[in-house]
């Protein structure tokens, strides 16, 4: 059951699955903000879309930082920033995926040659201490100037669960998470994410703040029919989220609350359908709130679904929206950190979307990190991103920006070095 809330009048809204939506371990809004509460993440940093770049988008890196340690974290970032040349900045925004149990020889080679400032996992692992040793690798292949990578998996729990050989618990279901007392998840999520970091994993692509009523359970193939719900009300996901969020912060692992604004209405699973459309989710929807949960809770990214939402933007797929990344994502819910996309690289639902156009369009859109299971996508992607900063100055800013709020993440996560 749902309950209506209140709607500020809305304007011009003319304008308008990570292969984790559902796949078992196998123009800018004018439009005013809604009701949902206008929250920062705790660790977001204040930048918009459109702060000022720190240099010219060009090839040729800017003037070599100055040997003396930065005085802040801030200043940590700002020098990695006028270290990076531009396509060094542009693949800081690609995550490259990579099998779970490691990276094969042409994931190894595009991950070196591009230096992809994030990779996520596919596919089954082994062990704790096989993947270990295989997130040793990566940092080898990936870590660039004193900036290591973003290592993501998908340990939700049930079917959505990468690393489960020997070290990692096995976690059930959300559905069976979402029975339990608010403070036994939050101490089960810190266990389950002290073991990510021992095998050297510092993001979990988790928690789904989806809510499914249970009229449409068994129809909804991305979150239903995969138990992947903490329940079918806006409060009791919410609490899911909530603890699961800070007992992944209490064991030092980023999360990413997804998939806004929501896959609980959908019937396809756009991993293998495309076209997948959502008829009913509006801007303030009251099913919204476990996000605004899980940013309250401590969550390092904000995930964007592939799917159209009609009543909100019925012209750009959610991802490449700027009324629900800008509008929604940073104008209602107030949040400045990170935003990531769902998988944007083997996902049926953008397949005929050329793949350097699915990056461009979400940094256009106000998003950050692009997630790309198909890694021979990469160097396309970030060729993309470096042909548009080179010919648009607004877009450059955004890119920058982009690239800033990632640094962020990373220092907060101990993964920059300076001085």
């Amino acid at each position: 059951m749902r309950r209506p809330v209140a709607l500020i009048a809305l304007t011009a809204l003319a304008v308008t699955g990570c292969g984790d939506s559902g796949s078992p371990t196998a123009g800018p809004s004018t439009v005013p903000s809604s009701s949902i509460p206008v929250t920062d993440g705790p660790s977001s940093p204040a930048t918009t879309p459109t702060d000022t770049p720190t240099d010219t988008p060009s090839e040729t890196p800017a003037e070599p930082p100055t040997s003396k340690p930065p005085t802040s974290a801030a200043g940590c970032v700002d020098q990695k920033l006028q270290a990076l040349t531009l396509r060094e900045k542009a693949a800081q925004l690609i995550m490259t995926g990579i099998n779970s149990s490691g990276m094969t020889s042409a994931q190894r080679a595009v991950v070196q040659e591009q230096k992809s400032g994030s990779v996520f996992l596919i596919g089954n692992g082994g062990s704790l201490s096989h993947t270990r040793t295989a997130m040793a690798d990566v940092n080898t292949a990936a870590t660039l100037k004193g900036v290591r990578p973003l290592i993501a998996a998908d340990q939700e729990g049930g079917q959505i669960q990468r690393l489960k050989g020997p070290g990692f618990d096995r976690i059930p279901a959300a559905t069976v998470q979402g029975t339990w007392s608010s403070s036994k998840l939050t101490a089960q999520a810190q266990e389950w994410g002290s073991q990510l970091k021992q095998a050297g994993v510092n993001v979990d692509l988790a928690p789904v703040a989806d809510v499914v009523p249970s009229s449409l359970k068994s129809q909804n193939a991305p979150i239903g029919q995969l138990d992947r719900e903490y329940g079918d009300t806006p409060e009791e996901a919410g609490q899911g989220v909530r603890a699961f969020v800070q007992g992944m912060r209490n064991a030092g692992i980023a999360t990413s609350v997804k998939h806004f604004p929501g896959l609980g209405r959908v019937r396809g699973n756009t991993d293998f359908s495309s076209g997948v459309v959502d008829n009913v989710t509006v801007r303030g929807d009251a099913d919204l709130q476990p996000f605004t949960d899980g940013i309250k809770a401590g969550t390092s990214m904000v995930m964007i679904s592939t799917v159209t939402y009609t009543k909100i933007d019925p012209k750009n797929r959610a991802v490449f929206s700027p009324t629900v990344i800008q509008g929604m994502v940073r104008g209602d819910l107030g949040w400045r950190g990170v935003v990531i996309t769902d998988d944007v690289g083997a996902a049926a639902e953008v397949a005929a979307v050329p793949a350097g156009d699915r990056a461009t369009r979400f940094v256009a859109a106000g998003g950050d990190i692009v997630i790309n299971a198909k890694a021979g996508l990469t160097a396309e992607m970030v060729a993309a991103l470096v042909a548009k900063a080179q010919q648009d100055k607004s877009f450059a800013a955004q890119l920058t920006s982009s690239v800033r709020r990632v640094l962020t993440l990373k220092q907060d996560h101990g993964l920059v070095s300076c001085g």
